[in-house]
C-alpha cells in the first residue's frame, strides 16, 4: 500500500481534502490542525472529502472525519460531501454510519488543479493518544453498533 498523504485545496471558502494511500493515525495531528485552520477562515463556505485515491482508512481517521462533519453541521448547518470510488471504502463508510453525517457520493469528485500536499505535523505521543481517544468517542456516538465496536479499544487506551 502507498504511504498515506493528505492533500488540500481551497478557493473562495470552498475546501477539498483528498486522502491518498493508506491513511493512518500517524496523520491525525496533520488532519486535526488542517481542520482547525479551515474553520478559522472567515470565508469558509463548504468542504468536500475525496477518498477516491485512498487505499485504506483506519478508525482514527474515520473518527476525525466524523468530527469534521459534526462541526460543519453544528457551525454551518449542512452536511459535507464525501466522495469514494472504492467499493471497500464505501462499505466501510456505511458500516460506521457515515450516511448520517455526510452526503455520500460513490463517484469521483471533480479534479482540483491547485491541490497540494499538507506537510505532516507530528504530535507528541500523549497528544496523539488523546486524538485517538477523541476520534473513537466520536465514532461511538454515531451509532449503537459503533459504541459496541469501539468500547473495548477506548477502555484499553484510557488505562494506558
Amino acid at each position: 500500500m502507498q504511504k498515506g498523504r493528505v492533500l488540500a485545496a481551497s478557493q473562495d471558502g470552498v475546501y477539498v481534502i483528498r486522502l491518498v494511500g493508506d491513511v493512518r493515525l500517524t496523520l491525525c495531528t496533520t488532519l486535526d490542525d488542517y481542520f482547525h485552520s479551515m474553520f478559522d477562515d472567515p470565508g469558509f463556505a463548504s468542504v468536500w472529502v475525496d477518498l477516491c485515491d485512498a487505499e485504506g482508512i483506519d478508525s482514527t481517521t474515520l473518527g476525525l472525519l466524523a468530527r469534521l462533519a459534526l462541526s460543519v453541521k453544528e457551525r454551518f448547518g449542512f452536511k459535507p460531501a464525501i466522495y469514494s470510488c472504492e467499493p471497500g471504502i464505501n462499505r466501510l463508510l456505511k458500516s460506521v454510519a457515515f450516511h448520517r453525517l455526510f452526503e455520500l457520493h460513490e463517484a469521483a469528485c471533480s479534479n482540483v488543479d491547485d491541490i497540494v500536499e499538507i506537510p505532516v505535523v507530528k504530535g507528541s505521543e500523549e497528544a496523539v493518544k488523546q486524538k485517538v481517544i477523541e476520534a473513537h468517542r466520536t465514532l461511538m456516538n454515531i451509532s449503537e453498533e459503533n459504541r459496541i465496536r469501539f468500547k473495548d479499544l477506548i477502555n484499553a487506551l484510557e488505562q494506558t
